[in-house]
């Protein structure tokens, strides 16, 4: 297939109006929020999906101080409608920090707060009361590593036994101007390394045993999607493997790790105040 994309929107955009899916869209300060439900097998073989729920957040490429609030808010609040009301998260940031549009991952599970090892004792002792459990995991990849991935966040869950995991992964995007524009949200899980066409064993609920939600960015375009795009050949062949990245990619990371590792604190720690939450980071 030569349009490769790993956002569901971009997918429904492609195939059109189908049986088996519900969208429902808002829009708020620029910032628009599409919500599709794939609720039939037969409607996810079309659109080359699992069956469940993907929201898509679209932001604009230079915000305004209103409008980046807006965003923060807007992601950070679908994805409390994901999580569980309580019990530990386990945050893993999938990709290869060596590899700018792969580290997406890394980058904001580095801004992630790690509680798991704080008691509620002195949580509340600090000021932080309603402090849920986090813990963090950046596994790096398989040429660094020698192990899978999803061995090793199967081998974590099976040990510290959380209540769900939220995995953060750098995407692939069809079109070129979402490209750090857009976040996608699901629990379906993700297939690490999907966005730069080295895809692994997936990561989801039938692997892990709990429920598991993934976060992502676009930062890259298959260039057989470009040459698609432009020409609409599909015989590429010497293209299909190659990607294409905006030049401004580290500044696309640093705002996208930003946005996305706080929305996820504050997601994970409702009961906590937000300016002495975000001070701990």
């Amino acid at each position: 297939m030569a349009v490769r994309t790993d956002l569901a929107l971009e997918s429904f955009k492609a195939v059109g109006q189908i049986d088996g899916v519900v969208v429902n869209e808002h829009e708020s300060d620029g910032v628009k929020t599409t919500e599709i439900s794939i609720q039939t097998q037969t409607a996810a073989e079309k659109l080359g999906r699992s069956c469940g729920r993907y929201v898509t957040v679209e932001l604009m490429p230079y915000m305004a101080n209103s409008a980046q609030q807006t965003a923060y808010d807007t992601v950070k609040t679908e994805l409390e409608k994901f999580l569980p009301e309580s019990g530990m998260i386990l945050v893993v940031g999938l990709g290869n920090s060596n590899i700018t549009p792969d580290a997406l991952g890394p980058a904001v599970v580095n801004r992630i707060i790690a509680t798991r090892h704080i008691s509620k004792q002195l949580a509340n002792e600090i000021g932080l009361i309603g402090l849920r459990s986090v813990a963090v995991l950046a596994p790096g990849v398989l040429g660094q590593t020698g192990i899978e991935t999803a061995e090793v966040i199967r081998a974590v869950v099976a040990s510290i036994k959380p209540a769900a995991v939220l995995v953060i992964d750098s995407l692939a995007a069809q079109d070129l101007k979402r490209l750090g524009c857009t976040v996608q949200i699901s629990n379906v899980g993700i297939a690490p390394g999907s966005g730069i066409g080295n895809r692994r064993f997936e990561i989801n609920r039938d692997v892990l045993k709990v429920p598991v939600f993934s976060l992502g960015v676009p930062t890259v375009v298959h260039a057989s999607t470009l040459v698609y795009e432009l020409t609409g050949e599909t015989n590429d062949t010497e293209n299909r493997e190659m990607i294409v990245t905006p030049r401004e990619i580290d500044s696309v990371i640093d705002r996208a790790s930003q946005l996305l590792s706080r929305a996820i604190n504050c997601a994970l720690h409702p009961d906590v105040d937000e300016d002495i939450l975000l001070s701990c980071v």
